[in-house]
């Protein structure tokens, strides 16, 4: 015994402890961070290999399973609706999402320009679309879209000499409308986090630009947009997705799912419509899979065009 302790480098009569004080503390902090990871893993990391394993499965919700190989992913890609959902989410996310990005630079530009008056109103305000109710701002663009000569928009058109348009009903109508909601309600928010970007630029780096006569447009590419190029990376991640699973605002928009029309569908409406409407879970989990694995691939090629966003000559 006392040979053993000495080796161990304890004292004679002594024997280690397992459970040490180290120990404690690790298991400790595991314990305090563990119900994120539970929670996580009921409610999203089992859903989502359930999703996996339910599109290779036809099941209505209430029967039993039975295996069906890829004959959902082949209904899913064989379906012109799908198809027309994702044309319609890709044109949405042109119309609506990629002038988010474009716009809120120099907003979040002007919010950060020391002549500015009352900034922190004017941040405030435009951040407010975003935590507006979601369905509160559908219903109220629904309004300002109306397909009646009455509607703002149309009145708008009318006197500028142009023939009302069926906001509701017509192809491109339906695109600029809720492309609209989605850029009001979402610019603020873009708007926001670049600005945070740009408050972290050290200011003697524009001091040190306009002594060497250095014009805003050159500081601008040379010095702004460069330090700013993880920000817009982040930005453009988080809008790439946010258009893929665009679901409440054209749902809003018609108040209910059976009364959205195909010019309107994007890919997360069509996954709701086969999974609550036609009570098809497997094909709207093979839905589901493809929607994983076309996020994927975009936010791949955003990462690869982000790297020459404001690159330096």
């Amino acid at each position: 015994m006392y040979r053993e302790g000495a080796e161990q480098g304890l004292s004679p009569g002594l024997k280690r402890k397992w459970w040490t004080e180290r120990k404690k503390e690790i298991f400790s902090g595991y314990l305090y961070i563990s119900p994120f990871f539970i929670l996580f893993a009921i409610f999203g990391l089992f859903p989502m290999l359930f999703s996996f394993y339910l599109a290779f499965q036809k099941w209505n919700g209430l029967g039993t399973f039975k295996y069906a190989g890829l004959s959902n992913l082949r209904f899913v890609l064989e379906d012109p609706l799908f198809w027309k959902s994702i044309y319609n989410t890709i044109l949405f996310g042109i119309l609506g999402t990629l002038p988010q990005i474009i716009v809120a630079i120099p907003l979040a530009i002007l919010l950060n320009a020391a002549w500015l008056k009352l900034k922190g109103f004017f941040r405030m305000a435009i951040f407010m679309p975003y935590v507006t109710s979601v369905a509160a701002v559908a219903i109220v663009f629904s309004v300002i879209f109306s397909e009646q000569s009455s509607g703002i928009m149309n009145v708008v058109l009318s006197y500028i000499g142009l023939e009302p348009v069926s906001w509701k009903t017509t192809e491109w109508g339906v695109k600029v409308a809720i492309s609209t909601m989605v850029f009001w309600r979402w610019v603020g928010y873009n708007t926001i986090i670049f600005l945070a970007g740009l408050q972290r630029i050290p200011p003697d780096l524009y001091e040190a630009a306009t002594i060497d006569g250095a014009r805003p447009i050159q500081q601008l590419w040379h010095i702004t947009l460069p330090l700013l190029k993880p920000v817009i990376v982040f930005v453009t991640f988080l809008s790439t997705i946010g258009a893929w699973q665009l679901f409440v605002e054209p749902l809003i928009f018609y108040h209910r799912i059976s009364g959205v029309r195909e010019e309107a569908m994007t890919v997360v409406l069509y996954l709701w419509k086969e999974a609550f409407v036609n009570s098809a879970y497997g094909t709207a989990s093979a839905t589901a899979v493809l929607l994983f694995i076309i996020i994927a691939i975009f936010s791949i090629l955003n990462l690869i065009f982000s790297k020459n966003i404001g690159r330096v000559n």
